[in-house]
C-alpha cells in the first residue's frame, strides 16, 4: 500500500486575528453531511442506493460529500473480478452496527436504537436533519495533482466557531476515484457499471491525525503530499478521476462537517487545448439519420467555455455550438443533434474541434457500413439446445415495435426452430439474449433470395443485436400466395386453406415446434384442428421457392 510522504506540515492552532487568508469560513456554519455508504459489487441493491446517495448530492452539491466503502462478503471479488476493499472499510464498517447491504452512515451520528448505521430509506431525512444543525466547526479543502509527477497535493483548514465537546479531535483525508468501470450485480449493466466516490486510501491513516486545540477560534491548518499509485489492488488509477474529502471527527464517530473537492491539474503544456477523447463507434446501420455521440477533453490550463464542434457525415457538414465550463483535465460527453444523411455501402463521420495551441487531438475520423438489406421475405433458423428456457428473440422496426418475438423454449429438448418474416420496406433490429449470459445455438437470418443477413454461432454471450434492412419487394410471383387466406379464425374443429393449390403447409405452436403438414394441398383445402389445444398457432405455406405465414387461434 502507498503511502503519504512524510508532511509538509504546518498546523496553527491560535487565534485567527494573528492568521492570514483562509479557504475555509470563519462564520458559524450548518454542518455538511459526509454520507459513508457501504457497499460491493455483488450486492443486489446497492445500485438503488447509490441512486439515493447521488440525489441527496445533487441536491446539496456543496454540503455532501459521498464516500463509498467496498467492505464484506458482498465486495469480495470473484476470479477475475477487480478488488474495491480497502484496508481501512471493515473497521468503519464494525463501528457502525452495519447489519445488511446498502446501508449507511450520516457523520456517523447516532440517530436512534444505539448505532449509526441507517438504512437507504432513512438517508434522504437524515442528511437534511444533520444540515439544519449548527456545526462547532467549518472544514474547507483544496487539491491539486501535478500530472507529470502524479504527486497530488492537499491543503486542508478547520476553524472551530464554538468549543468542540472533545478536547481532542481527529482530521481525516480519504481519497476517492470516481467513473471506475467494472462489475455490479443489479443496475443492468453488467460489467460496464460506472462505481463513483469509491473509497481508496485514508491519506491520514485509519482514524486521522489528532487536533490537540478544540477551542473558539482555533485555526487548523495542514497540508498533506501524496504520490499517487499507478493503481490500487490492481484496479488502474485515473488522474482526472480523483476526488478528495476532508472531515473532522469528535472521536472515531461523530463529525461535526467535512468538506470535498475535485483537484486542479498543474504541469500542463499548452494553455489552451481542447482534445476529443473518443468518439462512440457506429454499428452497421439501416437507418439514415445519425446522432453522435463524443467526448470532449480539456488538457489545457485555461477553462473551456464555448466549442464550436464540426461534424460531416459523408462529405455534410454540420456545426454544435457547446457551452459550458470544462476545467483542465475534465471532459464532457456530448451527444450532437441528430442529422439526415445519405446512406452509403461505407459511410465516412468526422468530428472537428476548432484550432487551438495542439490541433493533433482536435479531429477524429470513424466509419461504418451499411447492413445487409433483403427482401420483404426473411426466414430464421434457430437452433435451440438443452437450456432453450434461456433463450429470447426480438425482430424490432424503426419505430421500436416489437413485430415477432419467440422463447423461452423447452429445456433438454434440442430441436430447430423455424420462423418467417414478412416485412414491409424499413430498417430492422434482430435481438437474441441469453439469460446467464453463456451463448446459445446457432442463428441464421436468410432473405427467400438466400441472402444472408445475420448470423451467430451462438457465442453471443448475454445477447447482442443486429441490424438489417428490408426494400419490401416480394418478388413478381410473389402474389401467387397474396391471396391465400384462412377460415373460420378463429376455428374450433376445422380450419379452411383457400386459394393454396399445390402449397405445402406446416403448422406451428407459438414455441416453433411443428404440429402438423400435409403437401401439395387442394386449391380449397380443409385441415382438421380438433385434436389441437386451444391457443395460437402459425401456418407456413410454402410453394415455388416462395413462403408466406398465417396466425390462427384455435378454441374449444
Amino acid at each position: 500500500m502507498c503511502k503519504k510522504l512524510p508532511l509538509s506540515l504546518v498546523i496553527a492552532l491560535f487565534a485567527f486575528a494573528t492568521y492570514g487568508q483562509t479557504i475555509v469560513s470563519t462564520s458559524p456554519e450548518n454542518k455538511n453531511v459526509v454520507l459513508e455508504e457501504f457497499t460491493g459489487i455483488h450486492c443486489v441493491f446497492c445500485p438503488d442506493g447509490h441512486a439515493i446517495a447521488k440525489s441527496i448530492q445533487d441536491a446539496n452539491p456543496d454540503r455532501v460529500s459521498l464516500v463509498n466503502i467496498h467492505t464484506g462478503g458482498y465486495a469480495n471479488p470473484g476470479a477475475g473480478e477487480p478488488d474495491f476493499r480497502t484496508p481501512y472499510g471493515a473497521a468503519i464498517a464494525a463501528q457502525t452496527g452495519l447489519t445488511g447491504y446498502p446501508s449507511g452512515t450520516v457523520n456517523r451520528h447516532v440517530f436512534v436504537g444505539g448505532k449509526t448505521i441507517l438504512d437507504r430509506g432513512q438517508w434522504a431525512s437524515r442528511a437534511n436533519q444533520t444540515m439544519a444543525a449548527a456545526s462547532n466547526v467549518n472544514v474547507g479543502v483544496e487539491a491539486s495533482i501535478d500530472i507529470n509527477t502524479s504527486v497530488l497535493t492537499i491543503h486542508v483548514q478547520g476553524y472551530y466557531t464554538s468549543n468542540s465537546p472533545e478536547s481532542t479531535n481527529l482530521l481525516n483525508v480519504a481519497l476517492l476515484q470516481n467513473n471506475t468501470k467494472g462489475p455490479q450485480t443489479g443496475g443492468g449493466q453488467g460489467n460496464n457499471y460506472n462505481h463513483m466516490h469509491r473509497l481508496v486510501d485514508m491519506i491520514t491513516g485509519q482514524w486521522g491525525e489528532e487536533i490537540t486545540t478544540t477551542t473558539t477560534g482555533t485555526l487548523v491548518d495542514r497540508t498533506f503530499t501524496y504520490p499517487i499509485p499507478v493503481d490500487f489492488n490492481g484496479v488502474p488509477t485515473e488522474l482526472v478521476d480523483m476526488e478528495v474529502v476532508a472531515f473532522i471527527t469528535d472521536t472515531h464517530q461523530e463529525i461535526p462537517s467535512g468538506s470535498r473537492v475535485l483537484p486542479e491539474f498543474t504541469g500542463l503544456v499548452n494553455a489552451n487545448d481542447a482534445s476529443i477523447r473518443s468518439v462512440t463507434d457506429f454499428p452497421k446501420s439501416c437507418e439514415t439519420e445519425l446522432t453522435p455521440e463524443i467526448s470532449i477533453q480539456n488538457l489545457g490550463q485555461n477553462p473551456i467555455t464555448a466549442l464550436a464542434i464540426e461534424y460531416t457525415v459523408n462529405g455534410e457538414a454540420h456545426t454544435y455550438n457547446w457551452t459550458g465550463n470544462l476545467g483542465s483535465l475534465r471532459s464532457e460527453t456530448v451527444e450532437l443533434p441528430t442529422v439526415p444523411f445519405v446512406l452509403q455501402g461505407l459511410n465516412t463521420v468526422v468530428v472537428t474541434l476548432p484550432s487551438d495551441d495542439n490541433n493533433s487531438n482536435n479531429s477524429v475520423t470513424k466509419t461504418f457500413n451499411q447492413a445487409p438489406v433483403g427482401s420483404g421475405i426473411v426466414y430464421m433458423e434457430l437452433q435451440v439446445d438443452n437450456n432453450g428456457s434461456q433463450t429470447r428473440w426480438y425482430v424490432t422496426n424503426s419505430s421500436g415495435t416489437v413485430l415477432y418475438h419467440g422463447g423461452p423454449y423447452p429445456n433438454g429438448n434440442p430441436q430447430v426452430i423455424n420462423e418467417t418474416f414478412t416485412l414491409t420496406a424499413d430498417c430492422y433490429s434482430f435481438r437474441v439474449l441469453d439469460i446467464p449470459s453463456n451463448g446459445g445455438g446457432e442463428i441464421t437470418l436468410t432473405d427467400h433470395h438466400s441472402n444472408q443477413l445475420y448470423h451467430t454461432d451462438g457465442n453471443y454471450g448475454n445477447g447482442e443485436t443486429a441490424p438489417f434492412g428490408s426494400n419490401g419487394v416480394l418478388g413478381v410471383t410473389q402474389n401467387q400466395l397474396d391471396n391465400v387466406s384462412l377460415y373460420p379464425n378463429p376455428a374450433s374443429k376445422t380450419i379452411n386453406v383457400k386459394n393454396a393449390e399445390n402449397a405445402n403447409v406446416q403448422v406451428f405452436d407459438v414455441l416453433g415446434k411443428l404440429i402438423l403438414s400435409q403437401s401439395n394441398i387442394s386449391m380449397d383445402a380443409q385441415l382438421n384442428v380438433s385434436q389441437l389445444q386451444a391457443g395460437t398457432y402459425f401456418m407456413k405455406i410454402s410453394k415455388d421457392n416462395l413462403i408466406t405465414t398465417k396466425k390462427f387461434l384455435v378454441v374449444n
